[in-house]
């Protein structure tokens, strides 16, 4: 049905945006008969994320909706949404949109059930962006969306035997030795402990970098060891008693690696006991690490253009409908390392 003169979409663009029926969406926006509270809320969703898409619409243009299924800390998926926003209005030859579906936690059931909502959407989605746990079940969940002609991309961590078309995001193994390089020259080679933090080893990409920066260091400085933190999601909240554990019972500890995330918490904990971090090396130029890299708590952020990232996936989706010509290809970014300073101007607090 037409949308009332005041409202600037479409029932069917919101109703496609949230991935509910038309008649929901018209029983929510008018208040006829009853919706569940999570109708409601998507379809709130969809239109704030409609609005922030509303200079992509052009006519005569085909229109894809991009599906971004993503299982990570909020700073992180904050700072993914702001990069593929940014990406969508220069899209070309297509318009696209994009639907978001963020989790902080690492689930991969919840991963299975998003995915197979999109697939269920068949027509409704023209491809899936994924961070999500190398799991067998998401792997086949995956598999399932790309049967039905909806290509799956996977950002930053890949999932093995998911049929995806392509992987976008860092070369994890790369980024880990880099780290090792700087955490040996840092150190002076002395002997003491280096922590390193996971959020899950369940992601192939952060056990890429753990695996790269143990190999490295060891080659680099023998005299140093590794103690692995892992399975707190990056949030502030769980990860600070594992390492506040981890400090308790390894008075070398004065090194760190942290692979995914919470490093207010780390940097807290070090605080707390008065203990000196000699070298804390981490990921990403999220608010978090631009703050603590300006104040000088982080020494280096081993960091890649999320941007870059979000326009190759784009391609590599418009690539699969045949809309841009080429086979979907996986492409690994390089790894910046940025210091306090090297900061971009852009970014720092004011």
């Amino acid at each position: 049905m037409a949308p009332r003169p005041s409202r600037p979409h479409r029932v069917r663009d919101i109703a496609e945006q949230a991935g509910l029926s038309e008649a929901t969406v018209d029983r929510v926006l008018n208040g006829r008969g009853t919706a569940s509270v999570r109708a409601v809320r998507s379809v709130e969703q969809a239109l704030l994320d409609l609005d922030r898409q509303q200079s992509q619409v052009r006519v005569a243009a085909r229109t894809f909706i991009v599906d971004v299924v993503m299982q990570a800390p909020e700073r992180f998926s904050a700072a993914v949404r702001a990069a593929l926003e940014a990406e969508l209005p220069g899209a070309r030859p297509a318009v696209l949109r994009a639907r978001f579906d963020l989790r902080e936690s690492a689930d991969p059931a919840a991963a299975v059930a998003s995915l197979d909502a999109v697939g269920r959407r068949g027509r409704l989605s023209h491809g899936v962006l994924l961070k999500a746990p190398d799991d067998p079940d998401v792997a086949a969940a995956a598999r399932r969306v790309a049967a039905r002609g909806i290509p799956v991309v996977t950002l930053v961590t890949d999932v093995h035997d998911s049929g995806r078309a392509a992987y976008v995001g860092l070369d994890n193994a790369a980024a880990g030795r880099t780290a090792a390089y700087l955490v040996a020259r840092w150190t002076g080679r002395s002997r003491g402990t280096v922590l390193v933090t996971m959020s899950r080893s369940s992601f192939y990409g952060e056990r890429e970098r753990v695996e790269a920066f143990v190999g490295q260091l060891a080659r680099e400085a023998p005299t140093l060891r590794t103690t692995v933190v892992s399975d707190t999601d990056g949030l502030d909240a769980t990860l600070a008693g594992a390492v506040r554990e981890a400090l308790a019972r390894d008075p070398r500890l004065c090194a760190v690696y942290s692979v995914g995330g919470g490093n207010r918490a780390i940097a807290a904990e070090f605080e707390r006991i008065g203990r000196e971090c000699r070298v804390f090396v981490a990921h990403d130029l999220d608010v978090d690490n631009v703050d603590l890299l300006a104040g000088g708590m982080l020494h280096a952020v081993l960091h890649h253009d999320l941007r870059a990232d979000m326009r190759r996936a784009l391609r590599q989706v418009l690539r699969a409908h045949r809309v841009l010509p080429g086979a979907p290809t996986s492409v690994a970014a390089n790894v910046e390392v940025v210091t306090p300073h090297n900061l971009p101007a852009r970014l720092l607090p004011t």
